[in-house]
């Protein structure tokens, strides 16, 4: 088995680009049975308040984009999640928000053998559905729609132990010198940042099979 850790947060686009682009490649060589993918957690923004934040607010607070800057890459976001099978549906008054229930929820699919097919839930809600994911009747709903128990969910989202785990997860990752999302580790031995082409992921995946 290749087991790839991926280090994600739901409020980043390039996650799921690259998610797409990794799982195209390992479909396309024929080894779904042979890749075993845990998400990790990373939170983007940490100390963001309940409330949120407009997204081109932030934008300009935290990377210093001009509007126009920031309307480019909305629109190359949304291509290249079109190119992926993936709706981005940016709106003005969208807001980022606060990701860390969604994370300790992750962790509970883990258990279930469900957390990609949550992670993904928890990504069309915001960037498709415009749904704001710090909610807990909108994190639940999604818990619910892949087959998953509320009450379980429910019970872990009040569970400090929970919230204190997440961040153990992501002080642990941090402290290996992931700074950036997506970061996708291979067995725990080597790493690739950021959304890169199919055919990166080819050959990584290549390579490690060889080695083998």
């Amino acid at each position: 088995m290749i087991k790839l850790d991926i280090i994600s947060d739901v409020m980043c686009p390039w996650c799921i680009i690259g998610f797409r682009r990794l799982e195209k490649a390992i479909k396309e060589m024929g080894i779904q049975d042979q890749v075993e993918i845990e998400w990790q957690p990373f939170e983007l923004n940490p100390n963001m308040p309940s409330e949120g934040e407009e997204i081109q607010e932030h934008i300009t607070r935290k990377y210093g984009s001009t509007l126009e800057q920031s309307k480019k890459s909305q629109e190359l976001l949304t291509s290249l999640g079109a190119e992926v099978g993936f709706t981005f549906d940016y709106f003005d008054g969208m807001h980022i928000v606060n990701s860390r229930e969604a994370h300790v929820l992750l962790q509970y699919a883990k258990e279930n053998d469900k957390q990609t097919e949550l992670n993904i839930r928890f990504m069309e809600a915001f960037f498709s559905e415009r749904k704001d994911v710090s909610k807990r009747e909108i994190l639940l709903q999604e818990v619910e729609k892949i087959g998953l128990n509320k009450e379980e969910a429910l019970k872990r989202l009040n569970d400090k132990n929970a919230l204190d785990e997440i961040q153990n997860i992501e002080n642990y990752w941090q402290s290996l010198g992931i700074s950036s999302v997506p970061t996708i580790v291979f067995n725990r031995t080597s790493a690739l940042n950021g959304a890169q082409p199919v055919e990166v992921y080819k050959q990584v995946l290549t390579e490690i099979l060889e080695q083998k």
